[in-house]
């Protein structure tokens, strides 16, 4: 929930400075006094509940004093139109175990709103520990149809701000943010500093827009791992138990990463009308913005992970809780951890009968890894030979954890350029998997709801270099947004590129002859005299650009034409980058597809 400052038909999203907050305190204390009540989500395996509300007050009554504090005022620096109060006719418990954050528009046309904060800024992960910060919410019940302006979000600032230290370096984490009624949600870290930096502020580090079906007139489970017990550190976001987005820290520099994380936060929910955010996809409020529209909150929970334990986190989102999907072979068996559910390091992977109960055979794949009950699958001592064995082991961002999912169901590891292999196609149980040549033979044909089969993004499917790769399919993205595509063939495209944005595609397989040719399909209405470079890069934004070229105007953001441009010659299978720069700050690309000839 962010400071915004205006781009070309959209915003930048910034975080709230906290000189511009008006905070009413109520108690000033440093620790959450609520104890846990009945309906809050049980603590994943491994974990403990640290405290937790599920806003068991009388009907009409505002948040206690003890536990929660409001932000009063109008603007905070966001754009934003609406005043936020204290009234109860903003914030409320309705007497069922529901916190209300409503928005009203009065008969002038003014809007109130409500936002607060919790009294505690103690909420944090210690060294070699995690937390895990999660809420059962459901967002205003409004469509983009009475929507428009609508921002409700759940985020946590850095509990430095409260003590001097300045945004965006002190960190902000958003949970979970919508706009507009477009039943979807955000996820974005904010760090560095602003403009630009490591970050790429005022955008921050983010998920783009995800899907949320249902979120408007349901309750849904958003949360988030801050995970200091795996190397490179990561912020794990989930939205009703899946793993959507991931940020690890070497993707910025160290000192950005401690400043904005290794550190406690305090929570924030609030209900916003108006925004750079908003204004972005569309604006609002208008004519036809709907009063009484409300973000209702079941539950808020903090659950932490000490350093040493076992169990849980490490991507799962707790290993007590069915996460991500199974993965079978052939015969029908399920890619299983050996024991019961309490793998620890160096237990095998094996094959064993499918169980829709067991948790230790629901793998989520994030990040080119394969995760279940907090660990990772990998290579034992990183071996890379013919029948090397496989087991759960800490994540630790090595090659010997990376699997990457093929089209032809084959599940390759790029550090040795093998593949996970079932021996002589065994389907007995406990038949261990290992490493083998990839041959294509069903020995290695592994399927899972997990692994996207289409072309393109999605989640870490394979895709292949010859077909045309559609911009939109990405697996990743910072600062970008979609929107139709005016270019033949209809579609998205992805625009409001400028400096620093990127764009992932995992699992391009460039094949065995190499590709040599990057040819883009792009558009540009930017100004005369603005231009900007796309980088193409492999495997990490940090590895040297394989091929670059220059886009200037074309004469319109939907006038299209396709640049073709040199790259060294690349076989094999790569997750590829685009990382876009300009030297003025201005958006300067649209991208439609691409295909590598």
């Amino acid at each position: 929930m962010s400071l915004l400052s205006s781009r070309r038909h959209r915003s930048r999203r910034q975080a709230v400075l906290a000189a511009i907050v008006t905070a009413v305190p109520l108690i000033c204390t440093a620790v959450l006094g609520t104890p846990a009540h009945a309906g809050v989500p049980a603590a994943p395996s491994g974990f403990s509940l640290t405290w937790s509300d599920d806003f068991s007050g009388g009907g009409g009554t505002g948040v206690p004093s003890s536990t929660w504090k409001y932000d009063t005022g109008t603007g905070f620096g966001t754009g934003e139109i609406e005043t936020m109060t204290t009234s109860t006719s903003n914030v409320y418990e309705d007497g069922a175990g529901h916190l209300v954050l409503k928005a009203l528009k009065d008969s002038s046309g003014n809007w109130t709103s409500g936002r607060i904060e919790t009294q505690s800024s103690s909420i944090g992960a210690p060294a070699g520990g995690v937390v895990r910060i999660e809420s059962v919410l459901q967002q205003p019940n409004v469509s983009t149809s009475n929507g428009a302006g609508y921002w409700p979000a759940f985020w946590m600032l850095g509990a430095g701000l409260r003590s001097g230290s300045v945004w965006p370096s002190v960190g902000e984490v958003d949970i979970m943010e919508d706009i507009n009624g477009r039943s979807s949600d955000f996820g974005t870290l904010h760090c560095g500093v602003n403009p630009g930096g490591p970050c790429n502020e005022s955008t921050g580090i983010g998920s783009g827009e995800r899907a949320c079906s249902g979120c408007q007139t349901g309750f849904h489970d958003y949360a988030v791992e801050i995970d200091r017990s795996v190397s490179p550190e990561q912020i794990r976001y989930y939205l009703d138990g899946a793993n959507f987005f991931t940020i690890g820290a070497n993707q910025v520099d160290a000192t950005t990463w401690a400043n904005a994380v290794d550190h406690n936060f305090f929570i924030i929910y609030d209900l916003a009308i108006g925004g750079g955010f908003p204004d972005a996809f569309g604006g609002g409020p208008n004519g036809s913005t709907v009063s009484g529209g409300a973000m209702v909150i079941d539950s808020v929970a903090v659950y932490n992970k000490g350093p040493g334990s076992t169990g849980g986190g490490g991507g799962t989102g707790g290993g007590g809780t069915i996460r991500g999907n199974t993965i079978t072979a052939p015969a029908g068996k399920c890619v299983d951890v050996a024991g019961d559910d309490t793998g620890g390091n160096g237990t095998p992977v094996q094959l064993w009968d499918c169980q829709s109960t067991a948790v230790d055979q629901h793998w989520t794949a994030t990040n080119n890894t394969l995760q279940t009950l907090g660990r990772c699958m990998d290579l034992t001592s990183g071996g890379t030979t013919n029948g090397t064995k496989v087991q759960l082991w800490d994540c630790n961002g090595t090659g010997a954890q990376t699997w990457q999912p093929r089209p032809d169901g084959s599940l390759l590891n790029p550090q040795s350029g093998k593949c996970l292999d079932d021996p002589n196609g065994n389907t007995n149980n406990g038949t261990l998997l290992q490493l083998w040549d990839c041959n294509g033979s069903g020995d290695q044909r592994w399927s899972s709801a997990g692994f996207p089969t289409s072309t393109g993004g999605g989640g870490g499917g394979g895709t292949s270099a010859t077909p045309t790769i559609q911009a939109e399919a990405y697996n990743g993205q910072s600062g970008t947004s979609t929107e139709a595509c005016g270019d033949t063939g209809g579609g998205q495209d992805v625009g409001w590129i400028s400096n620093g944005d990127w764009l992932q595609y995992n699992n391009v397989d460039f094949g065995s002859g190499g590709r040599h040719t990057f040819n883009a399909r792009v558009a540009s209405g930017a100004p005369s005299g603005v231009s900007g470079t796309v980088e193409v890069h492999l495997d990490s934004l940090t590895n040297p650009p394989i091929g670059n070229f220059s886009v200037g105007s074309t004469g319109g953001w939907q006038n299209w034409t396709t640049v073709p441009s040199a790259i060294s010659t690349t076989t094999g299978t790569h997750t590829v980058y685009l990382k876009f720069t300009t030297g003025s700050r201005q958006d300067f690309l649209n991208l439609n597809s691409f295909t590598l000839s």
